[in-house]
């Protein structure tokens, strides 16, 4: 269901749904193959939509409404909205700056941000605030696992550039690397690095969110706003994405899938009993296939062997990767 930013339920998307399938069709037709209660209702919110016709037959038949006539209206009044909000938050913001000018006070650098709860709802807010990009130290701890992948996903889904750089710990964590890899094909743009300085989200070159700590009582993270603070976190993070090691989990022909989990493993430094758990086979067999990886690429080291399959790899992928 995704019209409920028209301001249809999903109840209602689901009745006009199944009105584009089978209309014209009566009351009785539509409780037949309808799961939910309350038709009458909402058919007469449909209605009142626009998004519904009745027909002056006996007895009555509903037939939908071209989509791209019906929604099309629904869509503009929405845009104008949106728009209307946008001018009045950027009427807001006006004001509040020139209120704290009148106090001739400093800009807002830093916002402190205390509790969990509160260091979640602020950081759900700047991500769905972005208009580029995010990019992110991935370093424990970590939130919700699904709540997260959830927020990268749509981030993705609305053609926002997600870059992350994961600290080798993550990489360790049971199911990691096939989370890794579900993100690496939605379109994020993943390195690893063995340490990282700090858990920290950048958002554009807006906003900074600078976790100090969450599992605590006492959780807190800095709220980071335009400043040469900003810009020297920004600089941190493209620094160390130059050095960190790309994650190319592409199943591409050149590398089978499988044979691009064990580069990306190797290159993360992990012992050959994690990089077993994470690939799902025996230690013998993780051993056994290190061991065929490095003789088929001449590497004398396990590390020389992913760094190598990595520029191999390298050669064939579009670059900022």
């Amino acid at each position: 269901m995704t019209l409920e930013a028209l301001g249809l339920s999903p109840a209602e998307e689901e009745l006009y749904e199944l009105l584009v399938e089978c209309a014209p069709a009566t009351l009785d037709r539509l409780a037949a193959g309808f799961a939910g209660s309350g038709l009458p209702a909402l058919l007469t919110g449909l209605e009142s939509r626009g998004l519904v016709n009745r027909l002056p037959d006996e007895p009555a038949r509903y037939v939908a409404v071209a989509p791209d006539i019906a929604l099309d209206a629904l869509l503009t009044v929405a845009e104008e909205g949106l728009a209307r909000a946008r001018e009045r938050a950027a009427d807001l913001d006006d004001a509040f700056r020139q209120r704290a000018s009148g106090q001739q006070q400093p800009p807002l650098v830093v916002e402190v941000i205390t509790g969990a709860a509160a260091v979640r709802q602020r950081l759900l807010q700047l991500q769905r605030a972005a208009r580029h990009q995010v990019r992110t130290f991935s370093q424990p701890p970590y939130f919700d696992r699904h709540a997260s992948v959830a927020a990268h996903r749509e981030l993705l889904e609305r053609g926002i550039t997600s870059r992350v750089i994961y600290e080798r710990d993550f990489i360790d964590r049971p199911g990691a690397l096939r989370l890794i890899e579900g993100m690496i094909g939605a379109g994020q743009l993943a390195r690893v690095l063995p340490g990282l300085p700090m858990k920290l989200y950048l958002v554009d070159d807006r906003f900074a969110l600078l976790v100090l700590r969450y599992e605590s009582p006492d959780s807190a993270a800095l709220l980071v706003h335009p400043s040469g603070l900003l810009e020297a976190l920004s600089r941190l993070f493209e620094g160390i994405w130059e050095r960190a090691l790309p994650m190319r989990l592409t199943g591409s022909r050149e590398a089978p899938q499988d044979d691009e989990r064990l580069i990306a493993l190797l290159l993360t430094g992990l012992t050959d009993e994690a990089i077993a758990r994470q690939l799902g086979i025996g230690y013998r067999t993780a051993q056994r296939r290190i061991a065929e990886l490095m003789a088929r690429l001449g590497a004398h080291t396990r590390f020389q062997a992913g760094v190598q399959a990595a520029r191999s790899q390298a050669r064939s992928t579009p670059p900022g990767r």
